[in-house]
């Protein structure tokens, strides 16, 4: 059964379903039939979802809070916790930190997934429980490290402080409301631009953890991968290659969202460019209709090089993923062959994406070739200052290569966002 048909029938069955699930499945309808358009009732339907949305995140931060009161109360009952330290605020505020984030994002994602973006549930099961569990560890280990390190700070500004079992229940409290309703939006509202955040600052902050914890104060004159070796401890050795796997099936989920949006706009243009090709041909018919072996070719291979190739991106982007989850389940101090190879076929995937883009989206606006360019000279210009130049060591060459990814990232996504936008119209 299609999308929307799976949808209709959650909408005439109002008795066993509630009214988001209802304003879900209607507005999935809605942009199944007008995928381009926005229509004025999808976008009053879609108004109506997101404020229910909200106050679902609502009932998840009073849940999350009432855990944190609850494990509070529990915990600090007899004693004055530190801010950080053994048996702190900081430790138990980032068990509720990630124990509700996890719950909350599940609920929202649900909600996302079988109702509102009905296509994330039509990919094979194997996806749609990779993708979860992926999205489920970034959101709850970004609610645990954001604790661990905001009670830490605090520690340090306040050296000595002890709060009493009220204060640090409600302190618990707090970080459990928070993450609930943030993490609840988040997977009830995720999109490839905020998907996109969520990698970075996951990313950011796994690596940051681990060199926190490196055993090896001088990594950094190696690599990073030296932080997913033995030697960096075990800490470092399972953040870090933890951190690269989630991130290269992250990876993977968001080439899903943006080669859905792609497939909108790419429609468009085909329909646009065959129908230009149609009319510069219809004086070239002979009499009985059809067209010169020359001006089919000629068709064909125009027709070829202003059809955008979203099959190939979605190949390049998941063999990024795949290559970067490589990277983390095959450290250098395992195979250093093979975890030099994935490293190898994540760094020449993205070149692919930069230097083929004027190919791969034709039609693109051209100042976005312009940055891809520049994108990829940058990355084959701090690779030279490493190899052969010899000027910093590759631990240099990875964060430039780092940023240049994500800033390519963000300005892809913004720009495919603005396309299907303008396809759409005023809303």
């Amino acid at each position: 059964m299609s999308p929307e048909g799976k949808a209709y029938q959650v909408i005439k069955s109002p008795s066993s379903h509630g009214k988001a699930r209802q304003l879900a499945a209607q507005a999935a309808v809605e942009e199944a039939s007008h995928p381009v358009e926005v229509t004025r009732s999808q976008a009053e339907t879609q108004a109506k979802l997101q404020v229910l949305i909200e106050s679902r995140a609502i009932w998840c931060a009073i849940g999350g809070a009432l855990i944190g009161l609850a494990l509070g109360f529990i915990v600090f009952n007899g004693h004055r916790p530190p801010l950080a330290g053994d048996d702190s605020i900081q430790v138990y505020g980032s068990i509720v930190g990630g124990v509700t984030a996890g719950l909350a994002f599940l609920l929202g994602f649900s909600l996302n997934t079988r109702l509102a973006n009905i296509w994330l549930g039509e990919r094979p099961r194997i996806r749609q429980i990779m993708d979860t569990v992926a999205l489920l560890v970034v959101h709850a280990s970004i609610a645990v490290m954001v604790s661990l390190g905001l009670f830490r700070v605090f520690q340090e500004a306040f050296i000595g402080l002890t709060v009493d079992y009220i204060a640090g229940a409600v302190l618990l409290a707090i970080v459990g409301g928070i993450s609930g309703y943030f993490s609840f939006n988040s997977g009830a509202r995720i999109n490839a631009f905020t998907l996109s955040t969520l990698l970075a600052l996951f990313m950011a902050s796994g690596v940051l953890v681990s060199m926190i914890f490196a055993e090896n104060p001088f990594w950094w004159h190696v690599m990073f991968s030296e932080l997913g070796t033995g030697q960096a401890g075990l800490t470092s050795f399972w953040t870090f290659n933890t951190t690269l796997v989630v991130s290269g099936a992250i990876i993977t989920t968001l080439t899903a969202f943006i080669t859905r949006d792609l497939e909108i706009w790419s429609a468009h243009i085909t329909t646009v460019k065959a129908g230009e090709l149609e009319r510069r041909q219809a004086g070239r018919r002979r009499e009985d209709g059809r067209l010169p072996a020359v001006s089919r070719l000629r068709g064909h291979l125009s027709m070829h090089v202003s059809r955008p190739h979203i099959r190939m991106i979605r190949t390049v982007m998941i063999g990024m993923g795949i290559a970067l989850a490589g990277v983390g389940m095959v450290p250098i101090s395992l195979h250093h062959d093979i975890h030099v190879l994935f490293t190898a076929v994540f760094g020449l995937s993205f070149l692919v994406l930069l230097i083929g883009i004027p190919y791969l989206l034709p039609g693109f606006p051209r100042t976005f070739y312009l940055i891809s360019y520049l994108s990829a000279a940058a990355v084959i210009g701090a690779a030279a200052l490493w190899e052969p130049i010899g000027y910093y060591n590759l631990t240099s060459l990875e964060l430039i290569g780092a940023a240049v990814l994500f800033s390519w990232m963000v300005v892809f996504i913004r720009n495919i966002a603005a396309l299907v936008a303008q396809l759409r119209g005023p809303q």
